[in-house]
């Protein structure tokens, strides 16, 4: 029976945009579905001990930083360390991928090319033309999906859903992939155990 992955993500977050292709190659040799829930990650750090990254120690920050050059290499994507627009409003991406989700559309593809605008092609989510580009890249009309999707009000009360769905599984950080079982793996580092598991 397949397998559907719970994909608690957030397209501000550079480890989200890291593993998220990965994800999607690991999804189809094994036959799994990803049902990806766009998540705000500043209720789930307030409610679970987390530290926007402002407010992280120099000693943090700096690991950060390292560990983003490391990975960076290892998963062979040009991503940029410190984007001109990060971090930026991502409401409206937020929105396009629920529609897309709603319709039945790769939403996670969207994710996947609106994130490269943000950590590869440094360009704003709040650009409505930038987020047009990378719905067009993911094969999609982001007009076309927003004239025949829900309301930004209903989009939005979906966002705030995925966000106490999140703290319910035991979330606590971004990327977060949980199992039916609700075992919980955290950060696109643990993609190689969730592959383990899915062949389990």
């Amino acid at each position: 029976m397949p397998v559907t992955v719970d994909y608690y993500m957030t397209l501000n977050s550079p480890w989200t945009y890291l593993g998220s292709a990965l994800l999607a190659e690991i999804a189809r040799r094994h036959g799994a579905t990803v049902n990806i829930k766009p998540s705000k990650f500043g209720p789930i750090f307030e409610q679970s001990g987390g530290l926007p990254l402002p407010k992280r120690s120099p000693q943090r920050r700096a690991y950060r930083m390292m560990d983003l050059k490391r990975w960076r290499e290892v998963r062979d994507i040009p991503l940029t360390l410190e984007p001109k627009y990060f971090p930026c409003d991502d409401s409206a991406a937020a929105r396009l991928i629920i529609a897309a989700k709603l319709q039945g559309k790769d939403a996670h593809k969207l994710s996947i090319e609106l994130g490269r605008a943000l950590w590869e092609r440094e360009e704003t989510l709040a650009d409505p033309a930038a987020v047009s580009q990378a719905a067009e890249r993911a094969g999609l009309d982001a007009a076309q999906l927003r004239a025949s999707g829900p309301s930004d009000s209903e989009l939005d009360a979906l966002h705030e859903q995925f966000t106490r769905e999140a703290l319910t599984a035991g979330v606590f950080g971004a990327p977060s992939f949980v199992l039916p079982s609700g075992e919980i793996f955290w950060g696109q580092d643990r993609l190689e155990l969730l592959e383990r598991a899915l062949r389990a």
